[in-house]
């Protein structure tokens, strides 16, 4: 059976550099802020296509789908990249 391989087997696979504790915590904030703006405004999108008949159109669909995507988006790596930000490296193991 093939053994599997980790990046530890690899040397500088995946080189890192020493960024100072300010700007993770700036990156974090900046993505907090935009995580939020875009889980709002994509909500709102689409809360007005549902309640509006007249944007219920279907040329609206592509907006409402990109809307949907986005707002996913926004509530599930957001949050991920805003922890991680904070810890200075990621957290969430291999699996993650």
């Amino acid at each position: 059976a093939p053994q599997k391989m980790t990046v530890q087997d690899v040397p500088r696979a995946f080189p890192t550099v020493d960024v100072p504790d300010h700007a993770h915590y700036t990156i974090g904030i900046v993505i907090l802020i935009v995580g939020i703006t875009g889980t709002l405004g994509n909500f709102l999108v689409f809360y007005a296509f549902c309640r509006s008949r007249s944007l219920q159109t279907p040329a609206n669909i592509l907006i409402i789908n990109l809307a949907i995507s986005d707002f996913l988006m926004s509530i599930t790596q957001s949050p991920v990249f805003f922890t991680s930000s904070l810890y200075k490296h990621w957290i969430f193991g291999e699996k993650g």
